[in-house]
């Protein structure tokens, strides 16, 4: 009479174990609200103001950098635009130009990859106010053998990697990385 209910008790343990389910830190939502941070593979437009030269658009490179003719590598990782801006007039500032203006504004986001059992996993463009639901669209929709119901997302925070299952309504950051998994039944 015990080892029916005991039976039971370790299949839905076992199931249990097998769902993966992963909350999201709560980081992971609040960076939604902070002001965006520069990365690689971001595409930036340089303005600064009456310097037609030196003004133009540059890739933060692997190493977190954009390298600006006058001031070279000017370190882009983890900085806002504003803070990124200040930056490179603080550089020019140094015996180049008196009281140097300058905007940064990003031209391309860095993209989001979605995998997993999706038509064409693979690489995308950012787009801004992307949710997950948008991200699987451009990757061909699901495939028939998807769960449909969330989507395990890996986010990078402050150089922290976190993981986390979030519904397909969530919204997507630049570099984000989208899994779909396949149901069970």
């Amino acid at each position: 009479m015990l080892a029916r209910p005991l039976v039971f008790l370790a299949i839905a343990l076992a199931l249990a174990g097998c769902s993966g389910y992963k909350r999201p830190p709560s980081a992971f939502h609040e960076v939604l609200t902070q002001p965006y941070r520069l990365d690689s593979s971001d595409r930036l437009r340089v303005i600064v103001f009456g310097q037609p030269d030196l003004s133009n658009s540059y890739v933060v490179d692997q190493a977190g950098y954009i390298s600006m003719p006058l001031v070279g590598n000017v370190a882009a990782r983890g900085r806002t635009q504003q803070e990124l801006a200040g930056a490179i007039a603080a550089a020019l500032r140094k015996g180049y130009l008196r009281d140097p203006d300058v905007s940064v504004e990003v031209d391309q986001y860095r993209p989001v990859f979605v995998m997993g059992e999706v038509q064409a996993a693979g690489q995308y463009p950012y787009v801004a106010g992307m949710t997950v639901q948008n991200a699987i669209a451009t990757a061909g929709g699901f495939s028939p053998r998807a769960e449909q119901a969330g989507a395990d997302i890996t986010r990078q925070i402050n150089g922290e990697i976190l993981n986390g299952r979030v519904p397909i309504t969530d919204p997507v950051r630049p570099g984000d990385t989208i899994y779909i998994r396949e149901r069970l039944f």
